[in-house]
């Protein structure tokens, strides 16, 4: 983790094939732009996560919106 720039994860529940997961942060005009990447360690490795990872990914980004949307009420509320 480097605060407020960079999350790197690695997705254990793929076993030895899953993949390591970084996301940045960069401020660009006063908004974030956000930068997912995933590296598989092979690409039947990739290739066995199949639309499975997709499907995912949109229910992480909802969990971010909802816990954005939190911090920033509570940081309203201050």
């Amino acid at each position: 983790v480097t605060p407020h720039s960079r999350l790197v994860w690695t997705n254990d529940e793929g076993g030895d094939g899953g993949p390591v997961t970084t996301v940045t942060f960069e401020e660009k005009g006063g908004k974030t732009l956000l930068v997912l990447h995933e590296l598989y360690p092979s690409k039947e490795a990739l290739d066995a996560a199949g639309t499975g990872a997709a499907d995912a990914m949109g229910e992480t980004f909802e969990q971010l919106d909802e816990l954005l949307v939190a911090l920033g009420s509570s940081v309203g509320g201050s």
